[in-house]
C-alpha cells in the first residue's frame, strides 16, 4: 500500500503568521491563518482536511460493505463536521451520510453504516476524539 504524504508552511507568530497546506499528489494547495482557523476568515484550516478525508474514507468504506453484503449503491453523500473546542481540541464529529441504494432495508443500511463508522481507517486513527456521531439516511 502507498504511503501518502501532505505539507505545511508556517511564516510569522501564531496570531499574525500566515501558512498554506498542500496535498503531496498536487491536487490541493491551500492558504491559512488564525482567522482562518479560530475565526471566520476565508482560507482553510486543519480540521477542514480532517473532515475531507473523513467524509471520503467512510463514503468509501461503506460503498465497500454495502457492495460486499450484494447491494451496490447508486450514490453516497457523506458531510463531515469537525467542532473545534478551547483547548484546542477536537471535541466531536458528526457524519451525515445520504444513500441511494436500491434493494436495501433500513435495518441493514443501518448496521453498515455503523460498521463503517467504527472501522474506517480515518476513524481508527481519530479514536481519540470523544464523540463521533452518525445520522444515516437512505434517499
Amino acid at each position: 500500500m502507498p504511503t501518502r504524504k501532505s505539507q505545511a508552511i508556517w511564516e510569522g507568530s501564531l496570531k499574525e503568521g500566515k501558512g498554506k497546506m498542500m496535498l503531496g499528489s498536487g491536487a490541493f494547495e491551500g492558504k491559512y491563518s488564525f482567522g482562518s482557523r479560530f475565526e471566520e476568515e476565508p482560507g482553510t484550516n486543519p480540521e477542514e482536511l480532517i473532515a475531507a478525508a473523513h467524509a471520503g474514507c467512510f463514503t468509501m468504506f461503506l460503498s465497500s460493505l454495502l457492495t460486499d453484503a450484494g447491494f451496490t449503491p447508486r450514490k453516497i453523500t457523506t458531510t463531515a463536521k469537525v467542532n473545534l473546542a478551547a483547548g484546542p481540541e477536537i471535541s466531536k464529529i458528526e457524519l451525515e451520510t445520504e444513500a441511494d441504494v436500491p434493494g436495501i432495508s433500513d435495518k441493514v443500511f443501518q448496521e453498515q453504516a455503523l460498521i463503517a463508522k467504527k472501522n474506517c481507517p480515518i476513524s481508527k486513527a481519530l479514536s481519540a476524539v470523544p464523540e463521533i456521531t452518525l445520522s444515516a439516511k437512505l434517499v
